[in-house]
């Protein structure tokens, strides 16, 4: 699973977005947001265990993400595949950076979150690159 880093530089060389860090109260909540708009397409951030329904209340780290398939994703039950952490549960979902999905699951998940929320729309994650 690729690390803040790696996602960093996946976004800066795909989109020209860097993270911002517009909480003083938390500061590793990483924002990406489109350049133009400014409209969020994803939310990095470390979260007790146990808000996101896991054992123990040990902080992870994850990634809140908008998706087409959010229900499809849900059913599947990838491992590392949740419910969106204080985000509309319907169209969000929260992927666990330490979970079980690849870096092109999770490249391409980032890519369809960046064209749902503004970014020039490329159509559903669905059908195009099934989560094992």
């Amino acid at each position: 699973m690729p690390a803040r880093g790696d996602i960093f530089a996946y976004v800066r060389e795909k989109f020209g977005t860097e993270p911002e860090y517009p909480w003083t109260r938390y500061p590793h909540y990483a924002v990406l947001r489109h350049r133009q708009g400014r409209k969020w397409y994803g939310l990095i951030m470390d979260v007790p265990g146990n808000r996101l329904g896991l054992d123990g209340d040990g902080p992870v780290e994850i990634i809140n993400l908008k998706s087409d398939g959010v229900l499809d994703l849900l059913i599947s039950g990838t491992p590392g595949i949740l419910p969106a952490y204080h985000m509309d549960k319907r169209h969000w979902v929260s992927i666990l950076l330490d979970g079980g999905i690849t870096p092109g699951e999770l490249f391409a998940l980032i890519d369809e979150s960046h064209a749902l929320t503004g970014g020039g729309r490329t159509g559903p994650l669905r059908g195009r690159m099934p989560l094992a």
